[in-house]
């Protein structure tokens, strides 16, 4: 067997067969960047390469930045962990779950309890996202909610929708992944008074210097984005205008909903600044996000071992070794079976990647940041007949020349 080119070739290899349209990657170590490399095409039919400033809609890398602007509300007081979401939301208050998650939707018992701020954190809320469900709760999903990223239902309409949907767990019993975050972001929207957007821009992106961090992209600055690619039947890599139950073409200037799970777009050097704040102990560049203790018990993990055993992803055993979960993170707990494309590094590293070719990791262990981004979406059945795994293997490349092995 051909042994693989080093990087950054085997990256360009992949752009020049078309499994990956480009990508932008970075590494901060240190106290600096020590190198930035970028591969392919912003735009392949245009021949605009990928640059430095490229924007990149970081889709679920978005959970990690509100669930930090969560917890620096929780260290003001402005709630507690255990506190019941529906002191702020009390369109929570009479909760079902189904009985199957894929069963009738009228075949339910209550919820034990209320949902809480650490349920959302730590997605144990027994909220999902409809694409990972054939039953009837994906279509009353999807009809309820609108677009996961893109979504024309105003923000309360979408807590009242949300609330009336079934969840397909109790509260706090088991680790399944979905539209925690997004609440949540409502919810600091509701505890501010004011927009998520302008939560995270007072709190992370203007202290922290994140100009290009936003939900939208200034007109003026549409030129830097990166176009999205899919792949068509055969494998071969074509420009995606949107992402059906996700996204729109364009996004209208007047859509207030917001999705805080995995709506931002942003850039290697923005999102570097935010993840620094994991090998800083909360602090980056004398601006403090975080208690060092707070940063801590986030980036630790919170799921008991039953919950690490039966969390899964897309059908796929998440924690069940390597990993675990911290609040909108996830944490390496054995390095050496830890998967690179959830996050890699030392015992304590942290990450969480994001649906379209985006990822990143911090580790405390040695300092580093790295961060990869890419625009190319795969749909789950392309995958099953091995499609689309360019991305997964760049991102493997760029993890390994640049993380110690464990």
């Amino acid at each position: 067997m051909k042994a693989e080119e080093p990087f950054p070739a085997s990256i360009q290899a992949r752009v020049d067969r078309g499994a990956l349209a480009g990508a932008a990657m970075l590494v901060w170590r240190d106290g600096k960047v020590m190198e930035t490399t970028c591969v392919g095409w912003r735009d392949v039919h245009a021949g605009i390469p990928i640059q430095r400033d490229t924007l990149f809609r970081i889709a679920s890398m978005t959970k990690p930045i509100t669930s930090t602007a969560a917890l620096m509300l929780l260290e003001e007081g402005r709630f507690a962990l255990g506190d019941p979401i529906t002191r702020w939301a009390p369109e929570f208050s009479d909760l079902r779950v189904v009985r199957a998650p894929n069963g009738p939707l009228d075949q339910t018992v209550p919820a034990r309890r209320p949902i809480t701020f650490e349920d959302l954190l730590t997605h144990r809320s027994g909220l999902t996202y409809s694409d990972f469900h054939t039953g009837p709760i994906r279509k009353a999903y999807e009809e309820a909610l609108g677009g996961s990223i893109d979504s024309a239902v105003a923000p309360d309409d979408w807590l009242a929708r949300l609330a009336r949907l079934p969840l397909i767990d109790q509260p706090g019993a088991t680790f399944h992944y979905g539209c925690s975050t997004d609440l949540l972001g409502f919810l600091l929207a509701r505890i501010e008074d004011a927009p998520l957007e302008d939560v995270l821009r007072r709190r992370i992106f203007a202290p922290l210097g994140m100009t290009d961090t936003a939900f939208a992209v200034p007109r003026e600055q549409a030129h830097r984005r990166a176009e999205l690619y899919g792949f068509d039947a055969s494998g071969g890599l074509t420009r995606v205008a949107t992402v059906p139950g996700a996204t729109m073409p364009e996004r209208p200037e007047h859509m207030a909903y917001v999705s805080g799970g995995q709506g931002l777009w942003s850039t290697l050097d923005d999102y570097c600044a935010f993840a620094r704040m994991f090998v800083g102990a909360g602090t980056v560049d004398g601006v403090r996000l975080l208690r060092p203790d707070t940063l801590a018990m986030m980036t630790s993990n919170q799921l008991t071992p039953e919950q690490r055993a039966s969390a899964s992803l897309l059908g796929l055993p998440i924690f069940v070794s390597g990993h675990g979960f911290g609040m909108g993170v996830a944490v390496v707990m054995e390095p050496k079976q830890a998967e690179p494309t959830v996050c890699g590094g030392g015992r304590g590293a942290v990450g969480w990647p994001g649906g379209f070719g985006g990822w990143w990791q911090a580790d405390p262990s040695d300092g580093s940041v790295l961060i990869f981004l890419a625009h190319n979406v795969v749909e789950l059945e392309q995958l099953e007949s091995g499609i689309g795994f360019g991305v997964h293997g760049a991102i493997r490349r760029f993890q390994a020349a640049f993380t110690p092995a464990p």
